[in-house]
Parts: C-alpha cells; structure tokens; sequence
C-alpha cells in the first residue's frame, strides 16, 4: 500500500488529477450496475481503465475517430437493448457512456468542467431506480468527490494535495448545508412534477390479480420489505390477527384462480360489512409496487386516507387507489379484527359464481365430497361442522408445509389431498376451496400478508415478501363470509408463532450466524430501523407534511402561495443576514492583516516560526531560507502583498491575493526536522 501510495505521489498533477476524477466517476456509475445494460456496464469499465493507464504512461489520448466509432456503438447498442433513444432507461444508458467517453478527450480545464456538470447529472439519476438511504449516501460522497476535483481545478498553481481540496469542499457543502435544508422544507412539492419519474417501473410487489398454484411459494425465498405497519399506541393485535388483505379471487379454471369480473357477482354490490368492538388505528408505508391496491389489515371499515390518492373499495373489502403505487406511499387506515362481511341470507344466484368449477377437474375431490356427504355423522350438516370435518383432515391426515412440494399437474386439488400431501399455503387453500365448493358451500380464496415481524428498536411491524399468504373465506348463512385459514391446520406455528420456511444461509451468513444467532438479527433490526426513519422523514415528505409545518409556525389555512412567500423570505433574510456580517467583520479587523496572519499561520504548521511583528518581506526571506525553491511561491506571493499595502500603484487587488492564497501550494513541516 506505501508503495502504491508513493507511486501515485510521484505521478505529474495532470494524471493524478485525472485518476481521482476516473475514481469519482466510478463511485458514481457503481449503483447503477443492476439498471444498466451488461454492455453498458462493461464498455463504461473498459473506457476508464483505458484512460487511466494513459494517464498513467502520459501516452497520448486516442483520436477523433476512435471516440466516433465508440460512440456510434455506444448509441447502436442503446437503440438495440431500449428500441429508442428517448425515455428513462434508454436516457441513463446514454448519460453513463457519454460520461466515460468524454474522458478520453480530457485535455484542457474547460474539458474537465464539462466531465464534471455530466457527472452531477449522472449522479442524479441514482434516483430515477432507487431513494434509499445507501443510495443517497454514496451519492453524497460521490458529490463530495466531484467538488473536490473541482476545486481542484481551480489551484493551477504547484501541485496541491487533494486532502486541501477536499477540505475546502467539505467547508462549501457545510455552508451550502443550511440553504438545503431550507429548499428541502419549503419548495414547494408540485405532483407529478416532484419525485423522481417511475416509467416502465416492474411491479415489485409479490402479490398479483391472478394466482397460479405454487406462485406464492417463490415468494417465501424474497426477503424484500413489502410494507412497514406502525400501530397507533403501540397496541398492535395478536400476530395470528395480523391478515393484511390484498387481492380476492373467486374464479378458478382448473390451475389458475383469478379476480370475479363484477358482472359474475351475481348482485354482489356492496361489502354489507359489520363490525364489533374497537378499531385498531394504524399508518401504513406501502413500498412501490406499481399496483393500485392498498394493503389493510383485515377489515377496513372506512377509506384509508392517502393523500394525493382517490381511493375506493370492493365489495370483497379490498381498497384500490386511482392510479398504481409506484413511489413509497405512507397512509393512515383503521380496521376491525371482530367483523362479518357479505349477505346473510342466499336470495336466488348471488353466490353462485363462488361455487364454479371447471367441469370434469379434480374428480376424486369431488368424490371426497360426496363421501363426506354421505358420511352419517354429517348427514345435513350445517357450513360450519363440514369446513371442521375438512381442517380435522388437515391435520390428521399426514399433510405437510412445504416450500417443494413439486411440480403440480392439471388436477392440482386430486394432487394435494390424495398423492403428495404437501404443499405451500396457496395449494392448501386451492385445494381447500375446491373441496367446500365440491361441498356446494360458496368460497374464495383470499391473498395478502399475514404476520410480520416486530423491529424492537422503532416497533414498527415490518411486513416483507416472505410474509405474502393465501387463505380461504367461507360463506354461511346467517354470517356472511367467514375466513378460514386451512394452513393454520397444517402448520399451526406459521400463523401464530411467525414460523416461516427460509432457505439455508449462505457460507458467510451461516458462519456468523453459529458465532453469534442474534448478531445479524439485530444489525438487521438496526439498519431497517434507520431505513425506516429516513423514508418517514425524507421520502415520505409531502406537500401535506409541508402545509402542515406552516401550521405549527401559526398560518390558520396554509397555501403553496404562503410557502413560497415563507421561502422568499427566509432566503433574504439570510442574504441580508449574511451582508451585515461581512460588513461588521470588515469594519473590525482589517483584510489586509488578516491574510498576513493566515500566512503567518500556515509557515507556523510548516515548522517556521515568524515573529508577528515581521513585515511579508522579512517572511518572504525567512520562507527563502528555510525552504529554498519550493518556497517561491509563497515568497513572490508575500511581496505581492506587501506592494498591495504600500505600493503607489498596488499590482493586484487584496481579493486576488486572498484567492491566490488559497490557490498556494505550502510548504510542509519536515518530519526529522
């Protein structure tokens, strides 16, 4: 590492300069890996090595056609991979290959401050695919980078070490820091202006209108967060009430069950929800999706309130919003765990869509049912004592939970309760369903989320993919639609004790996994916990939230027009505020003095100690001495001063001296001396 380290000390300033601005270009174009195309990614990394080893041997960078002829691939594979050159992702395959070729005509400073206006813009488009927390602090080093190589190229004088660039840009982002904050709070959020642009999003969420038998069971393997549940007071229900609901599906063509169009309802118009007891109140922040639904914990009496969102219900309590959700979305909702939903009385064919099955399918299912028909002690059973007989069966019957159960065949309810006998919670409430239907009792399959896991450091619950679920809604007279969960039968301990299938751990998962069982688990714990706060305090900061600040600061009915007036206000505010102190420190110190003692100060660090009464020519002669030739500059530059001071005719002006100043390249302190 010395070596390296001396080796890239060595190097000219040009190609030191250009290798850090290559690092940063890296760092920059890193998160974008996974939303580039593969040749993207490979040409970009073949370009920069390529112009890094020329800075390297100071070859000479490559012609005019060389970079005509890698762009013409590049704009060639980009219409090839996108089908145009327009749009979101074809737009950020362009930005990434035009920044690495602009690097191979890196000649002059004005060159370089076009690599670096590139590089903000490709470093905004990190936001286009992801807002997270990782995301925005690379990108904050990455910024931090680029305005180091800028300052940078504004020193043209000596060979300033990037540690001094990096200091005075850390000093600039810190005193930009307030005018952030301030834009952050207070522009005004317009939709769908504001935000980053979600075309051609792929629904993320693992959920879907339709569901083929052993689709739910690739999700118990993705451990991405779906939803993040905060219960109002912290009085969250029993983890076994936990069903968020999602899609409903009541129509079944022998391996794929789908949502009942409204005109297979038979009058079904309204959810006729009845609840007892008190609400539980919760928020709600949904991860994009690109899915209309709103996920509720079951049953959700009134609309959850999404602002920016028209939202509307079904009949089978599912709540769907005006458009898809493709940006994180945050709401509040209310539900009743005690309810009964649907008509209690059977009038002519209302239910009878509920009851359809393919002619001909599962004929030993449909032999089971009448077999328990005839049973004598079911002869004229009510709902009730058949859907236990079912679930008794369950349980008895050698039935197991798995997450490979096989592939599946065209009779997929046959399969499950006669041959393998193991499967995952939607071949269990597939099969399940076909039998109360076989039965004549109408049902339908419910999908969501059911359980979580609780984050003791901010108790929210958190609901992930893994947690997605199929179960079953039985109709009975008297009561409506009444759910059953057969897997609970099954595998009791995955409703009530949140005892999941996983997938063996990888070589270093498991391997931390034996020295400490709670380590990850509570590292884990701590970054979502983190995640979770930036995404409530800076993702989910809406216009809303903006209005709802200008109440605490006293507006009785706040506007966009009263933000942007609070907004011009605080920005002259700090203007004037700013103008007052400089012209209060000038009128106390004197420039001129100061910047004699900054220099004084900094051959002090040097190891040269000046007596303060020492006029810049008596420094000057000092530095001279004590540092021969490298100490001219800052020699010349002192008996500039001094002309500027006493000279009839001052050769340059103070502040052209005190940015010249920043600009030196002092002398360092001798390490044996």
């Amino acid at each position: 590492m010395n070596k390296l380290m001396l080796k890239l000390a060595a190097l000219p300033r040009d190609a030191r300069d250009t290798l850090f601005l290559l690092t940063v270009i890296a760092l920059i174009v890193l998160p974008q890996v996974e939303n580039l195309p593969w040749w993207c990614t490979a040409l970009t990394a073949l370009v920069l090595l390529w112009r890094g080893s020329l800075a390297i041997e100071a070859r000479p960078l490559p012609g005019k056609w060389w970079r005509i002829a890698l762009l013409a691939l590049a704009l060639a594979g980009t219409y090839a991979t996108h089908r145009t050159l327009l749009g979101r992702d074809a737009g950020v395959t362009l930005i990434v290959i035009l920044l690495a070729l602009k690097t191979l005509e890196l000649r002059a400073r004005r060159d370089a401050f076009v690599v670096f206006f590139l590089g903000f813009f490709a470093m905004l488009t990190n936001f286009f695919y992801s807002q997270s927390l990782l995301t925005a602090f690379t990108m904050l080093l990455a910024l931090l980078g680029l305005l180091t190589a800028l300052v940078n190229a504004h020193m043209p004088v000596g060979k300033p070490s990037l540690l001094q660039a990096a200091r005075t840009a850390g000093w600039m982002a810190l005193a930009g820091a307030p005018i952030m904050l301030a834009l952050f709070l207070l522009f005004p959020r317009f939709a769908p202006l504001w935000g980053t642009p979600s075309d051609a999003m792929a629904g993320r969420m693992g959920l879907s209108n339709t569901m083929r038998v052993g689709t739910i069971a690739e999700l118990a393997l993705d451990d991405s967060i779906a939803a993040r549940i905060k219960f109002e007071g912290d009085r969250s229900p029993p983890q076994s009430q936990l069903y968020f609901r999602g899609p409903v599906l009541g129509q079944f063509d022998g391996r794929e069950w789908s949502a009942l169009p409204a005109w297979a309802r038979g009058g079904q118009g309204a959810a006729n929800l009845r609840v007892t007891g008190e609400p539980v109140r919760y928020e709600v922040t949904l991860e994009p999706s690109n899915r209309p639904w709103l996920l509720t914990l079951d049953a959700a009496q009134k609309a959850p309130e999404a602002p920016g969102l028209e939202v509307m219900g079904t009949p089978d309590l599912q709540w769907l919003s005006n458009r898809p959700v493709t940006d994180l979305l945050r709401y509040r909702a209310e539900s009743h765990p005690q309810f009964q939903s649907g008509p209690v009385r059977r009038m002519g064919g209302q239910l009878q869509a509920y009851l359809a099955l393919p002619p001909g399918t599962n004929p030993r299912t449909a032999a089971l049912a009448a077999e328990m028909r005839n049973d004598p002690a079911l002869a004229g059973a009510a709902t009730p004592a058949l859907v236990q007989a079912a679930l008794r069966r369950l349980r008895t019957g050698g039935y197991t939970y798995t997450l490979e159960p096989g592939l599946y065949g065209n009779d997929t309810a046959d399969e499950f309760w006669f041959d393998r006998k193991e499967g995952f919670c939607e071949h269990i409430a597939s099969a399940f369903v076909v039998l109360m239907r076989n039965l004549g009792i109408p049902s339908r399959i419910v999908t969501g989320y059911q359980g979580g896991e609780l984050n003791s450091i901010d108790n929210y619950w958190i609901i992930r993919q893994r947690d997605a679920h199929a179960w079953a809604e039985v109709w009975q007279e008297g009561a409506g639609w009444v759910r059953v969960d057969p897997t609970a039968s099954v595998a009791p301990g995955r409703i009530g004790q949140l005892q999941r299938l996983v997938p063996q751990p990888g070589l270093f998962a498991g391997a931390i996994g034996a020295m400490s069982p709670t380590l990850v688990q509570n590292l884990r714990a701590a970054w979502e916990a983190v995640n979770n706060g930036w995404n409530q305090w800076v993702l989910s900061y809406t216009q809303s939230r903006q209005l709802n600040l200008l109440k605490n600061l006293g507006f009785d009915a706040p506007s966009l027009e009263d933000l942007a007036y609070v907004l011009l206000y605080l920005v002259i505010a700090a203007s004037l505020a700013g103008a007052g102190w400089t012209l209060w420190e000038r009128s106390r110190h004197d420039p001129w003095l100061r910047l004699l003692g900054q220099a004084r100060a900094r051959l002090a660090k040097a190891g040269l100690a000046v007596p303060e009464t020492a006029p810049p020519r008596q420094m000057a002669a000092q530095a001279d001495a004590r540092f021969g030739p490298a100490a001219r500059p800052v020699r010349d530059w002192l008996l500039k001063l001094e002309a500027q001071r006493y000279a009839e005719a001052a050769p340059e002006t103070l502040a052209a001296l005190r940015a010249e100043f920043r600009r030196l390249a002092w002398p360092v302190a001798n390490p044996r001396g």
